[in-house]
């Protein structure tokens, strides 16, 4: 009967005086519970900790910083760093040690609880650069080209921009063998972070991952500054820069897809010259280096429409107003140098150009040593004068000349539309990527 009375008094106040404890017993076994629920508190936090930071992996193996593809060539494999980029860490490299059969390895930022069986890129809030095939896969399983390939011994890189971070956007950047930027692309921030992430989907391959990396820019790289000559353009049609990187992102289906990048400013006596190197050829090589004018239309490339001049890399013709062009030049493939330049009549002077009396040319050369600064018609032989002008414009004949490699190819007498006549490039087959120099002169 008095176990059952102190059954029912357990929870009471006065519980204490029936099994006769004190009141001081009574706050030490109190103390006692709130120590206990502490410490459980404690390993709670801990083990969610643990959870939170923990690396995820799936059909790989890792052997300490290098991770191997562990699968049967049907399933991908996943690797999902335990902590995300932050301001503090903001920048990783994985080195391919061995491209396997397929080379299908994906270097890029996902979500923390990403599925291990996708490779990074292709579910949402993910995005990464993927080595077989130089595309990018920004949150959807087709990707756009975006970078050279990649093979065994390259280095790939992945950063971020922290400066928006807060506004829930933040711009990833991607590198090859740490000396160059890649290209780049703002994308959301999952609530969570970007985890580093790699994947690979066939026999053999291998990777090393450098979750401490750094990539310091070179002292003269001007590309690590995304978007720090988008204000050189005036308009962008189906083409993204990045840095001086201009890259097609058309479609390249039909002659309707041209991409057109023209710059902001026309070529004046003090600025006459400019120069594109080709980073990459792409599919057909169609990319076209020549002047138009300002509201030349955006699905032409260069020199198929009046008040348009422009040297073809594909057939190396020169087109003039026209869809049919002329043999003009070498065809010009990956590594090549194009460029375009105005050699102005001594007294000439445009609407677009400030006052300047006493201007000479320069005694400077470009980047290739042999393209003099030919800025006015001094002691130069006409050639090429049977070109028609385009006799429904207002403005003075100027030559236009043309380069491939720092050597003269040829020139052409044009008629200099009313605004002046205004660098332009275009492109029409998937992953054709020029780097721009628009004043080679200068310095």
């Amino acid at each position: 009967m008095a176990a059952s009375s102190v059954d029912v008094l357990f929870s009471c106040s006065h519980w204490r005086f029936q099994v006769g404890v004190s009141p001081f017993e009574m706050d030490d076994i109190n103390l006692h519970y709130r120590f206990l629920n502490w410490r459980r508190r404690i390993r709670e936090i801990r083990e969610a900790r643990a959870v939170r930071f923990q690396e995820r992996y799936k059909r790989m193996l890792k052997d300490g910083d290098t991770l191997s593809y562990h699968g049967n060539s049907d399933e991908v494999g996943c690797y999902v760093a335990p902590r995300p980029l932050s301001k503090g860490n903001c920048y990783f490299e994985v080195t391919i040690m061995d491209t396997g059969v397929r080379g299908t390895i994906a270097v890029g930022l996902v979500p923390q609880f990403y599925k291990l069986d996708h490779q990074p890129g292709w579910l949402p809030y993910s995005v990464a650069y993927h080595a077989d095939d130089g595309k990018l896969y920004n949150g959807n399983p087709v990707g756009q080209q975006f970078g050279p390939k990649c093979n065994r011994g390259d280095r790939i890189g992945c950063g971020i921009y922290t400066d928006t971070f807060e506004s829930g956007l933040t711009t990833v950047f991607f590198t090859k063998n740490g000396k160059e930027q890649v290209g780049s692309v703002v994308v959301p921030v999952a609530p969570d972070g970007l985890f580093p992430a790699i994947g690979m989907h066939s026999l053999g391959e291998e990777v090393r991952l450098d979750l401490q990396a750094e990539w310091a820019q070179d002292e003269d790289d001007s590309v690590m500054m995304v978007d720090s000559h988008e204000d050189d353009w005036g308009r962008l049609y189906d083409v993204q820069a990045s840095g001086t990187l201009l890259e097609y992102v058309g479609k390249g289906k039909s002659i309707m897809d041209v991409g057109l990048a023209q710059a902001r400013q026309p070529l004046t006596t003090r600025s006459h010259y400019f120069e594109v190197e080709i980073v990459d050829a792409g599919e057909k090589c169609y990319i076209a280096l020549g002047l138009a004018r300002r509201d030349y239309p955006k699905n032409r490339h260069p020199g198929w429409s009046r008040g348009s001049v422009a040297y073809h890399a594909d057939d190396g013709k020169i087109f003039h107003g026209s869809g049919v062009g002329d043999p003009f030049g070498p065809r010009c493939f990956e590594g090549d140098i194009m460029g375009c330049g105005i050699m102005f009549p001594r007294d000439y002077h445009s609407d677009s150009e400030d006052e300047q009396d006493d201007w000479e040319p320069m005694a400077v050369r470009p980047k290739q040593g042999r393209v003099q600064n030919l800025v006015y018609l001094n002691d130069i032989d006409d050639e090429e004068e049977g070109d028609d002008p385009e006799q429904d414009q207002e403005g003075r004949k100027v030559t236009v000349f043309f380069t491939r490699n720092g050597k003269i190819i040829g020139r052409r007498e044009v008629m200099v539309p009313a605004g002046g006549f205004y660098p332009t490039i275009g492109m029409l087959s998937s992953g054709e990527k020029v780097k721009v120099d628009l004043h080679p002169l200068s310095g």
